[in-house]
């Protein structure tokens, strides 16, 4: 008999919710209780940057938030728990990743692999893992090497995997964060950028290690934070050209030249459009990255492309997730340090779509969009998919 369970996938990069302890606290757990109109019997929360830059303090407070969602109200008839907090930052693996998974009591039939043994478990009672998990079975976890982006001194990118068998239905849960871009101008000198292609490559990585011989292929779901950019080439060639002119400000660093400010401005009127700094990038048309352009802005975001075999998505309605204000006064408002962009995602294999119930001409009861759009959530907003798994129960 075929049977429906909702779900609930929640991807949340809170590194200056943590920096920044207060309102945005505040609004977030506000805004997380509205989900549960959705009726979701199996919640998956994906956490990156738990800490916050100032991890070593913050993360006895980002405990006690995490304790704070589980005794919401809403939360009270999800009997059982499996919680993974990386927050071991001594260690040389330290990823800073937080994955949280919560099972309603109607829920009967679901269980837990052990990647050691090679089978699924029964849950019980709530398990929590906090500081180091490397010793644990349940659960995979790997940063990075430094193979991957040579030229960062040090970084806490990485991805978090679990499995779970809901009725007769295995899946998989990744949770992802993938490299930054860490100036404007660098992403502006080519297309794709070096940054998008190193993003590809640790992406691609994790792709095979999820499908190897190992473990036996199942439907996954990744979502985290992926850092995917819009291709800054692309938008500023269709944005600034041909009406435009591009001055470049050099500065001189040793025997070489170095450009550290790019200026795009009308040529009838000198009147400036758009400013590009390593850590700047401010565009005028404010309406450029609103809702109403979503469609258009789509066309520039191209990083997911290179696994439209393996990998697919909900269609984006949502405007790009980071880098929003971190100012109570303007949640809808974008910093002008980075191009905005969708960074947050919830991706899924070719074969997970198939198991997820849609309603006859209507996929309404499938929801993809981001969290407290008019409130402040700090620099990302968090990302949610509401779905209805299909499955069978015996």
């Amino acid at each position: 008999m075929e049977t429906h369970t909702n779900v609930l996938l929640v991807t949340a990069n809170v590194g200056s919710l943590f920096d920044q302890v207060g309102d945005i606290e505040k609004y977030w757990l506000q805004e997380f209780s509205t989900v549960y109109k959705y009726n979701p019997r199996f919640i998956a929360l994906h956490f990156q940057e738990v800490g916050g830059k100032n991890y070593r303090e913050n993360m006895k407070h980002a405990e006690l938030f995490f304790r704070t969602i589980e005794n919401l109200p809403e939360m009270a008839d999800f009997n059982r728990a499996c919680v993974y907090i990386d927050s071991d930052y001594i260690s040389d693996n330290f990823t800073a990743l937080g994955s949280m998974y919560y099972i309603h009591n109607s829920l009967k039939n679901i269980q837990q692999y052990d990647f050691n043994v090679k089978e699924f478990k029964a849950i019980t009672g709530y398990n929590k893992h906090v500081g180091s998990l490397e010793a644990l079975t349940t659960l995979e976890k790997e940063k990075f090497s430094k193979n991957f982006w040579p030229d960062f001194k040090w970084s806490r990118k990485g991805y978090m995997r679990t499995r779970w068998l809901i009725d007769d239905q295995a899946l998989d849960l990744v949770n992802i964060h993938l490299f930054h871009d860490a100036s404007n101008i660098i992403a502006y000198n080519s297309s794709p950028s070096v940054y998008s292609l190193n993003r590809k490559r640790a992406l691609k990585y994790v792709m095979s290690r999820i499908s190897d011989s190992r473990d036996s292929h199942v439907p996954f779901f990744l979502f985290g934070d992926f850092n995917f950019r819009l291709d800054t080439l692309s938008l500023v060639q269709n944005l600034c050209l041909p009406d435009m002119h591009m001055v470049n400000k050099v500065k001189k660093k040793n025997s070489s030249s170095e450009v550290e400010l790019i200026t795009f401005k009308e040529i009838d009127h000198d009147h400036q459009i758009l400013q590009i700094e390593t850590k700047v990038f401010d565009y005028l048309d404010k309406a450029l990255f609103s809702k109403n352009n979503v469609k258009e802005l789509l066309k520039f975001d191209k990083e997911i492309s290179a696994f439209s075999e393996t990998i697919t998505e909900e269609d984006i309605q949502f405007p790009p997730s980071y880098p929003y204000s971190e100012e109570n006064t303007k949640p809808e408002e974008y910093m002008k340090t980075r191009c905005p962009a969708w960074c947050d995602r919830i991706l899924m294999s070719q074969d997970m779509r198939d198991i997820i119930h849609r309603q006859e001409n209507n996929e309404s009861n499938v929801v993809y969009n981001t969290l407290g759009p008019k409130v402040c959530m700090g620099d990302h907003k968090p990302v949610f998919l509401c779905f209805t798994l299909k499955t069978i129960a015996y």
